[in-house]
């Protein structure tokens, strides 16, 4: 272990239960919190020289620790779940089966219609953040907006679509992740 990353890692040992704390009150889960603590020990670990530290060392722990969370939860948005994973294994011809054919198309059609129906930004912002998995720091940038902005653009277009298709939206992260929407 580097020696000048060694006051930062005993601050972080200090306060480990407040940022613990803090982690999950932001995250809304005391699981995704002690994982991003976990890899935030060891990233202060690997870290060379902490001397570029800001005034606020307190601060940038905790900044650490979320952006920590937010790259595992990009990270875990791109695996399939257990049952995507077994309807992959059990595509068969029954996936042929003229009804489902005809109600998966018109779920394409309500699906065009509530995205005509967001706004313009609301659009672009689903669109990079679903389809072409930018983040929500990058979208946050593209449009000159904050993250949280970007957040709850995100979250009112995906509750309109979830309306439209008829649809229960599941939160994956921050307050009230897991509840439907």
């Amino acid at each position: 272990m580097e020696t000048s990353s060694l006051p930062l890692l005993r601050l972080f040992m200090e306060r480990r239960q407040e940022l613990r704390r803090r982690l999950k009150n932001r995250l809304g889960s005391d699981e995704l919190a002690n994982d991003a603590l976990q890899e935030t020990y060891l990233r202060i670990e690997r870290m060379g020289d902490s001397s570029c530290v800001s005034s606020n060392p307190a601060g940038y722990l905790f900044r650490m620790a979320i952006n920590v969370a937010s790259d595992q939860r990009h990270a875990e948005a791109r695996y399939l779940t257990g049952t995507e994973v077994e309807d992959l294994l059990n595509v068969g011809a029954d996936m042929l089966d003229p009804a489902r054919v005809v109600h998966a198309q018109q779920e394409v059609h309500v699906l065009e219609r509530a995205l005509d129906e967001l706004t313009e930004r609301q659009r672009a912002i689903l669109i990079a953040a679903r389809v072409e998995d930018v983040s929500q720091e990058d979208i946050a940038r593209r449009f000159g907006i904050s993250v949280r902005m970007v957040g709850k653009e995100l979250k009112k277009a995906l509750e309109h679509c979830g309306k439209r298709l008829d649809r229960k939206v599941i939160q994956r992260f921050g307050p009230g992740a897991g509840k439907e929407s």
